[in-house]
Parts: structure tokens; C-alpha cells; sequence
């Protein structure tokens, strides 16, 4: 245990809220690209958080939040592919971290959410090697201009933009099912988090690095060990352990290798910066458990729900020679229109399971995303139930000896929810996406609140 002291906040992400998609001398980004060309609902105002970043900050100080977890814009900071840097972004971040001092709230912030150059994405995007090595020194410009921020993390979430780009195809650059593709992705983004680690160590900065990895607990009704090792390599191993101890499972290495995948890309000489460039701390975003059955037959295909209660058929997902989903399990538990599993007692195993990386942990996103109708009752319960129940979890693995170090919410304010839209919300604030994004706090602000301040009392 770190004795460190326990944050109480909210997360966003660049592209889900700043808005001002062009202002500025910003570049364009792989979504300003996808979702313009092909007539989708976009984040080009979002939550309009570029603009409004100062009633942001303050609100989420009266809400009792001591953090704040945010991501910075690659194509806000640096203009084309020679590295060219825009003043104009550096000084928005500069000014929303100095707001955020204003009020004692930590800068928590996040080198990349998903929003890559569209200039890189031209070239390959995370195919390109590159793009690796772009990415340190694009962080390594973050790391000198901020040199006050004591938590930086590389990456959100690696399995979720490059599985949904390179294996489902619901996200650009909207590959579908190519494993070679989804292999070469994970090492580069991985080599590309561990150069820019060692670019933080070797500037002596006062502070943390570490990686943000989405978390899913791995269940099966049955004895279904290599299912279950199957699927917590996919969704989990290949980010925590790489970052944290150094090196991708080797099990889930030699299990691809015998399935006639190409290697060759793998260099010696980056292995062994993966190796002794490991983060100070892990962050887990997490939301609901998966429940798995053995590989029954058939091809993968990876099911995602973006549609909401508009949306048809079953979420059997299958990974060809892994695992597939349990779906008739999962559809009786509890969840969402999105097929989230709703299950909070599972938040103790996600953080449990992570004990023997050995390294302190934050929770870095939880939420609830609902349907909700912002000019009717905002009194938002069943998000206070989820939140409330998945917190008692948490502090129960802290009080048995999980070093767990701080809860962010998912999301203080209504945010563009990817291809979901505007529609699901997650916020404790409500956005009025069609009144100048007017900021309404629904009745889960204030519990949030008040929890943070009684600590927790009656939820310990």
C-alpha cells in the first residue's frame, strides 16, 4: 500500500467534449474525418468544453472533485507530421490546468483518447511504425509545457479504439476482422507507451506516468478455465501486464504464433524498451463483467452495441479458436439498452485481480449511460444506485489491501458519446446539446457531492 491520499472525480475526453473542432490552428483529427465523410453525428461542438471549460472546472470544484481526468487533443498540439507545434493549443491546456489549480483540483491528464492526426492516420495510422515514434515526441512536448502535472498517462484504453478500428470496424478506420492488422497495432501502441515513459524518466519530471487500460472481469458458469485465460488475455493481459511488468503473456504470444500469425515485425531492441520502461501506475476503466464459454465454431465476429434499444439481435460474439460470449447468461443479468452488464459487486474482482502487478491503481472511469429526458425529472437514481454500489465494492478492495488510490466518474457532464451520439448520456450534469450546451446539474451532482464530503459515511 502507497498511503497515497484518494481522489474523488470525473473524467472526460478531448474529442467526446471540447468541441471547436476547427478553431484555433487545430488539425484535423481520424474522427473529424470518419464521421464527416460518411454523414454521421459528430463532436464537432460536443459538449462545447473548449468554450466552456472555466464553468466546468468550477462546477466540478463545488461538486466536491479533487481531480480531473482529461485528455489532450494530438491534433490540437502539433500541426502536420514534421511536428510543428500550435501555441494556440498548448495555451488552452495551460489555461484549463491553471483553472484547475484555481480551485485545487489535480491535473489527471491523458496523452491519447483515440483522437489521432488524420495526416498520421493517411499514412497507416498505428500500423505505421512511425506513428510510434511520433507519438514520444509529441508527449514528450506535453511532458516539458506541463511539467507541473504530476499524473500523465500514455494511452486510453489500447483494446477499445484498436479492436473496434482493426477487429469489429465500428470505429475508423472500420477494418473488420484482421487479426494480423489487430496484432501489429497492440505491440506498436504498446512499444509507443513505453518510449514515451522512458522519455518522462529521462526528463526527471516531479511526477507519475502511467497507462489507462479498459477492464473486464472474465467469468464462466462452468469450468471453463482456458476460456476464461483466453478471454482475459484478449480484453485485459496484453495492456496491464505489458505495461506494468514489462512484457505481453507469453501464453497468449506462443497461442498466436501456433495459429500461423507473422512475427516478423517483432525487433529485439523493442522488447526490451517495453521491458525496462514499465508505468509508475495503472488505470481501470471499469464498467461490467463478460461471462465466456469455450470456442464452440465458427468464424470471429465481434459484436458491438451502438444502437441503443434500436438495436436487433444477440451479442454472441465469437473469437475463432478463444472463446465466445455467453449471451444467453449475460441478457439475464441486469443491463442497460446497450447490453452493459449492470453487476457492481464485480468491481471488487476488478480490482483485486489486478494485486499482482504490484503497482497502485486508480479507477479512472465508472459510469452509467442512460436515456434520460434533461427537460423532465433529472432525478437520476438508478445512476446513484450504480455508482453508489460499485464505490462500496471499490473501498471494500482497498480495505482489503488493494491499492486502490481514487474513483473517477464517467463523466461530470453529458458528453458526445462516440457513435452513440449525444443520446446516451453519462453526465452528472446534464448538457443541453441544443441550448448552447446549457449546463444543468441532475440529482446525482449533488449526491456525488455530498458523498464525497461525508466520506463515503454510508457507504463504508
Amino acid at each position: 500500500m502507497t498511503g497515497r491520499k484518494f481522489l474523488w472525480g470525473g473524467a472526460t475526453a478531448s474529442y467526446q467534449c471540447e468541441g471547436a473542432w476547427n478553431e484555433d490552428d487545430k488539425a484535423l483529427s481520424m474522427w473529424d474525418k470518419y464521421l464527416h465523410d460518411n454523414n454521421l453525428e459528430n463532436g464537432d461542438v460536443a459538449s462545447d468544453h473548449y468554450h466552456k471549460y472555466k464553468e466546468d472546472i468550477k462546477l466540478m470544484a463545488e461538486g466536491g472533485h479533487n481531480p480531473y481526468r482529461f485528455s489532450i487533443s494530438w491534433p490540437r498540439i502539433i500541426k502536420n507530421k514534421e511536428g510543428e507545434v500550435n501555441k494556440k493549443g498548448i495555451e488552452f491546456y495551460r489555461s484549463l490546468i491553471d483553472e484547475c489549480r484555481k480551485y485545487d483540483i489535480e491535473p489527471f491528464v491523458t496523452c491519447y483518447h483515440w483522437d489521432l492526426p488524420e495526416y498520421w492516420q493517411e499514412c497507416g495510422g498505428w500500423l505505421n511504425k512511425d506513428v510510434v515514434y511520433a507519438f514520444a515526441n509529441y508527449c514528450e512536448v506535453l511532458f516539458k509545457e506541463f511539467s507541473d502535472v504530476k499524473f500523465f498517462s500514455t494511452f486510453n484504453e489500447p483494446k477499445w479504439f484498436i479492436f473496434s478500428g482493426y477487429m469489429s470496424g465500428n470505429y475508423p478506420p472500420n477494418h473488420v476482422g484482421n487479426v494480423q492488422e489487430v496484432i501489429e497495432c497492440c505491440y506498436n501502441v504498446m512499444l509507443a507507451s513505453a518510449l514515451a515513459v522512458k522519455k518522462y524518466k529521462e526528463g526527471n519530471y516531479n511526477g507519475e506516468i502511467g497507462l489507462v487500460a479498459s477492464y473486464q472481469t472474465i467469468y464462466s458458469v462452468g469450468d471453463n478455465r482456458e476460456a476464461i485465460r483466453n478471454a482475459e488475455n484478449y480484453c485485459n493481459n496484453w495492456q496491464t501486464e505489458t505495461a506494468c511488468l514489462g512484457r505481453f503473456p507469453a501464453d497468449m504470444v506462443e497461442k498466436l504464433k501456433n495459429s500461423g500469425y507473422d512475427f516478423s515485425f517483432v525487433k529485439e531492441e523493442d522488447l526490451e524498451i517495453i521491458k525496462d520502461n514499465t508505468v509508475d501506475f495503472i488505470g481501470l476503466n471499469y464498467y461490467s463483467p463478460q461471462y465466456v464459454l469455450p470456442y464452440s465454431g465458427g468464424e470471429t465476429n465481434v459484436k458491438v452495441n451502438n444502437l441503443g434499444k434500436n438495436y436487433k439481435g444477440d451479442m454472441r460474439s465469437v473469437v475463432k479458436g478463444w472463446f465466445e460470449i455467453d449471451n444467453d447468461t449475460m441478457q439475464k443479468l441486469p443491463h442497460n439498452p446497450w447490453n452493459m452488464v449492470n453487476k457492481p459487486e464485480t468491481m471488487y474482482d476488478a480490482v483485486a485481480r489486478n494485486n499482482y502487478l504490484n503497482k497502485p491503481m486508480y479507477l479512472t472511469e465508472n459510469g452509467l449511460g442512460m436515456y434520460e429526458d434533461i427537460h423532465g425529472d433529472l432525478n437520476d437514481d438508478e445512476r446513484i444506485e450504480y455508482i453508489k454500489e460499485n464505490v462500496r465494492a471499490l473501498l471494500k478492495a482497498k480495505k482489503d489491501g488493494s491499492d486502490i488510490n481514487g474513483y473517477f466518474v464517467w463523466s461530470p457532464f453529458d458528453l458526445y458519446s462516440w457513435k452513440n451520439g449525444t443520446e446516451k448520456r453519462y453526465g452528472l450534469i446534464a448538457v443541453d446539446f441544443k441550448n448552447d450546451c446549457k449546463r444543468i446539474p441532475k440529482k446525482s451532482y449533488y449526491w456525488y457531492r455530498d458523498e464525497i464530503n461525508s466520506d463515503w459515511e454510508d457507504v463504508r
